[in-house]
C-alpha cells in the first residue's frame, strides 16, 4: 500500500514539474516576442526620425550639386573618403502622379527630363521615372536605367520631388487597362499653364501622362527656383551609368596621354542631310538618295527644300570641307587631336579628305577603343551619344558645326564647368566668307582675319540669354546658357561690361 502511495505522489510531482516547465517556457516565449516587437517599433521610429532630423550618413548619394561643393570634393586627399549622404525627404501633400514619355535623341530627352522634374516639383506631384523614345528615327531600345544611374537620379532629388520607378499597383492596373489621361502639353509654356491647366487634370484623374515633352517649358520668365532645379537635375542628378562613365573616362585618358584635344561635333550624317535638305558638295546621285530618304518618312513634313537658299540663311551644318577652312582660319593648331563626335559621315573618306589633310590627328571612339568594349553599345544610339557627350565636356575646345540639341546642351554644360572654350560658329556669315574666298575675292589673310573677328565674342564667354517676346523658338535656349545657375558674380560682371 505504501509503495502505491509513493508511486502516485511521484507521478503527480512529475506532472506538476512538467506543467510548471511548460508555463515557464510559454512566459519566456512571450517575453521574447514582446521584446522583438518593441525593438522593431523603436527601430522604425528611429529610422523615420533619422531621415527627418538625424545625421544623414551611412547611405545615399551627395546632395550638394553646386560647383563649389564639386571643387571641395576634388581637392580632398585620396586618403579621405567623403561620407555618402542622402538629402532629407521632402514632405508634402501629393496631388497625384505624373508620367512622361520623352521624344527625340539623347539630349532632347535630357532637357525634357529636367523640365519635367521641375514641373513635378512645382505641382507637388509624384514623378514616375521618365520613359525614353524608342520610336524615333534611331529606334534605340534603351530604357532610362540603361543610360542614366536611376538610383542616383531618384535619391539625389528626394528633397525636391518624390520619384518612383513605377506607379503603385492599383494605379498601375488602371493604366494597363487604358484608364489614363494622355496629352501633349503646349510648347514653351510657363509655370502658370501647368498650374492652371495640368494640375486640375492630375487631381481629377490621379494620373496624367504627358506623351511629348520636348521644349514644353519656356526658356525665360520662370521663377528662380524652377530655373535652379532644371540646372540641378541636368548637372547633378542625370549621371550616366557607371559603365558609360568609366568608358568615357577611358577615352579621355587615351586622348590626354597624347596631349590637348578638340571635339568636333560634325553633323554630317545621312539622316541630318536628308531631313535638312542640305546637299552642298554632294553628287547628283547622292542628292537623289537623300531626297528619296526624306520622302520615305511621312512624318517629315518639309519635302521640297532649296539647299542653296537654306545654306545662305545659315540653316545648314557646315560641310567637312567648310569646317576645315574655318578651323584653319581660326588658327587652330594643325597638330591638335580632333575627336569626331558624330555618327557615320555621309560620303565617307571622300568628304573627310580635306579635313584629314588639314588635321591629320583625327580620332573617334571606334578608333580609340577595342571593338569588344563598344559591343554592348552598338545599335544603341543614345548610349553611344552619351560617350561623345562625356568626351565633349572634357575637351580643350568644343566646336559644333550645327546648333542641334547636343551642341546646345554641351555648350551650357561647359559654361557651367567654368566657361570652357566653345566655338559657336556663325554659319550664315561663314558661308558668305567662304564663298568669297573660294571665288578669289578674299585673300587667305583677309579671309582668316574676317573669320577671327566674327568669332571673337563667340567662344562660350559669359553673356545673358537673348529674349525675344512671343518668339520662343528664336530666342536663346535655356540649356545652352543657363545663366541663373552660373557664378554669382556673373551678372554684375556682365552688366558692368555693357
Amino acid at each position: 500500500m505504501g509503495l502505491k502511495v509513493t508511486a502516485l505522489t511521484d507521478s503527480r510531482v512529475e506532472k506538476l514539474k512538467s506543467s510548471m516547465l511548460s508555463k515557464s517556457r510559454m512566459k519566456l516565449w512571450m517575453i521574447r516576442v514582446t521584446t522583438s516587437v518593441l525593438l522593431w517599433i523603436c527601430l522604425v521610429q528611429l529610422t523615420i526620425l533619422g531621415e527627418t532630423w538625424g545625421p544623414r550618413v551611412l547611405k545615399g548619394w551627395p546632395s550638394c550639386l553646386s560647383q563649389e561643393s564639386a571643387g571641395l570634393l576634388a581637392v580632398k586627399s585620396s586618403d579621405e573618403v567623403p561620407a555618402r549622404v542622402l538629402p532629407p525627404k521632402r514632405v508634402y501633400r501629393n496631388n497625384g502622379y505624373l508620367m512622361v514619355s520623352c521624344n527625340g535623341g539623347l539630349n532632347q530627352m535630357r532637357s525634357a527630363i529636367c523640365d519635367m522634374v521641375a514641373i513635378a516639383r512645382y505641382l507637388n506631384v509624384t514623378l514616375i521615372v521618365p520613359g525614353l523614345d524608342k520610336t524615333s528615327f534611331w529606334a534605340d531600345p534603351s530604357e532610362f536605367q540603361d543610360i542614366f544611374d536611376i538610383d542616383h537620379f531618384i535619391m539625389s532629388l528626394r528633397d525636391e520631388v518624390r520619384i518612383l520607378k513605377e506607379l503603385p499597383p492599383r494605379l498601375k492596373r488602371r493604366v494597363e487597362l487604358g484608364m489614363i489621361h494622355t496629352m501633349a502639353p503646349i510648347s514653351w509654356s510657363d509655370n502658370s499653364y501647368y498650374h492652371n491647366q495640368i494640375l486640375p487634370l492630375i487631381r481629377k484623374y490621379k494620373v496624367v501622362h504627358l506623351n511629348r515633352t520636348d521644349a514644353r517649358l519656356a526658356n525665360n520668365g520662370q521663377p528662380m527656383e524652377i530655373q535652379k532645379l532644371r540646372c540641378r537635375v541636368n548637372f547633378g542628378a542625370l549621371k550616366f551609368t557607371p559603365q558609360i562613365e568609366e568608358l568615357g573616362r577611358k577615352v579621355v585618358r587615351i586622348l590626354r596621354q597624347k596631349g590637348p584635344f578638340m571635339v568636333l561635333h560634325l553633323r554630317y550624317e545621312m539622316d541630318m542631310l536628308a531631313f535638312s535638305g542640305c546637299t552642298q558638295g554632294c553628287s547628283h546621285k547622292e542628292v537623289e538618295e537623300l531626297t528619296r530618304m526624306r520622302y520615305a518618312y511621312p512624318w517629315w513634313k518639309e519635302k521640297i527644300i532649296n539647299s542653296d537658299l537654306k545654306r545662305r540663311d545659315g540653316l545648314c551644318p557646315l560641310t567637312p570641307e567648310e569646317t576645315a577652312l574655318t578651323l584653319r582660319a581660326l588658327d587652330i593648331n594643325p597638330s591638335i587631336q580632333v575627336y569626331i563626335a558624330a555618327g557615320e559621315i555621309y560620303g565617307g573618306e571622300r568628304r573627310m579628305a580635306s579635313l584629314g589633310a588639314a588635321y591629320p590627328n583625327l580620332a573617334r571612339k571606334e578608333t580609340l577603343l577595342d571593338p569588344s568594349e563598344l559591343m554592348f553599345f552598338q545599335n544603341h544610339s543614345s548610349q553611344m551619344a552619351a560617350l561623345d557627350y562625356l568626351v565633349s565636356l572634357e575637351s580643350d575646345i568644343f566646336v559644333p558645326t550645327y546648333d542641334g540639341n547636343m551642341a546646345k546642351v554641351v555648350e551650357g554644360h561647359r559654361r557651367y564647368l567654368g566657361y570652357k572654350k566653345t566655338i559657336l560658329l556663325d554659319r550664315r556669315h561663314l558661308v558668305d566668307l567662304i564663298d568669297q574666298h573660294n571665288a578669289g575675292s578674299l585673300t587667305w589673310d583677309e579671309f582668316s582675319t574676317a573669320v577671327k573677328e566674327a568669332h571673337a565674342e563667340r567662344m562660350g564667354n559669359p553673356t545673358k540669354r537673348l529674349v525675344i517676346q512671343d518668339k520662343p523658338k528664336e530666342e536663346d535656349y535655356f540649356y545652352s546658357n543657363p545663366w541663373e545657375c552660373l557664378e554669382p558674380s556673373y551678372e554684375d560682371e556682365t552688366l558692368s561690361s555693357m
